[in-house]
């Protein structure tokens, strides 16, 4: 009864925090958080960040409901707060370039794109995560990969309204048998899932790479070797899919032609 009790507080107090902050900064009406989506639509980005509050606060109270170690939900705040930081600077600062092949290209001139800073920073964060939620060195390795993997695969999928956050509502169910951690990124997507899906707010980086960060330490908590691999094994080959994908996404600068993202950045 305490553990089904721990998951239901968590749950609230992610949805709680994440729909204050949502409609405390949709007051601001910032312009620099506002998009056109794929319709044409103008829709304001700050469902990411609240939903990155709300994730990080409700993971940090989350060993305190399951009654472990109060020091477990650092590092899953760690990782969910760094995360949607990397995600915003992209969301703020991003340019056309897609595919990691592309801003590894840039780097290699000398160019530090968003893209290298989401790669690179959200990658260190899964690391760190890990080594804390882990206690053998080479379950670490996996949950660092896992942790930073399933952000990615987040993003990955958000493609349309509600898509990033109905696939975290699937994948996090499952992490509910294991302990409360799943159940963060849960309340947060469910609390902004009706603005998503009625084209009012999009998730942004900031929020996709969040939640997805939430789900992989969730996982790596509750996994052991076996099923981290599994998992790692997995997410490697969404992203080895989801970067050839993109090699030829069309670009509106060409005119709706593909052209391909791996161009070398100095030619």
């Amino acid at each position: 009864m305490i553990g089904k009790l721990g998951r239901l507080g968590t749950f609230a107090v992610a949805a709680g925090v994440s729909r204050a902050v949502y409609a405390g900064l949709r007051r601001g009406d910032d312009e620099r958080w506002r998009r056109k989506n794929y319709a044409g639509r103008s829709v304001d980005l700050y469902a990411g960040p609240a939903i990155a509050v709300g994730t990080a606060i409700a993971a940090g109270t989350a060993s305190a409901a399951r009654g472990g170690p109060a020091a477990r939900g650092g590092p899953v705040a760690f990782a969910v707060l760094a995360a949607g930081a990397c995600g915003a600077y992209d969301d703020l600062r991003g340019d056309h370039r897609r595919g990691f092949r592309a801003h590894l290209d840039a780097l290699r001139c000398g160019e530090v794109t968003s893209g290298a800073v989401k790669l690179f920073g959200i990658g260190a964060a899964g690391l760190v995560a890990g080594a804390l939620l882990k206690e053998r060195p080479v379950d670490k390795v996996l949950a660092g990969v896992v942790i930073a993997g399933t952000a990615h695969f987040v993003n990955l999928v958000d493609v349309a309204p509600g898509r990033a956050a109905l696939t975290v509502l699937g994948l996090g169910a499952p992490g509910l048998l294991r302990g409360p951690f799943a159940a963060a990124p849960m309340g947060a997507a469910a609390a902004v899932l009706a603005d998503d899906l009625g084209e009012r707010t999009m998730l942004g980086d900031a929020g996709a790479h969040a939640l997805g960060a939430a789900v992989g330490c969730a996982i790596a908590a509750g996994n052991g070797r076996l099923g981290l691999a599994v998992h790692a094994a997995g997410l490697i080959a969404a992203a080895v899919c989801g970067e050839r994908s993109e090699m030829g996404v069309p670009r509106p600068e060409a005119g709706g032609r593909s052209v391909p993202s791996c161009a070398h950045p100095c030619e």
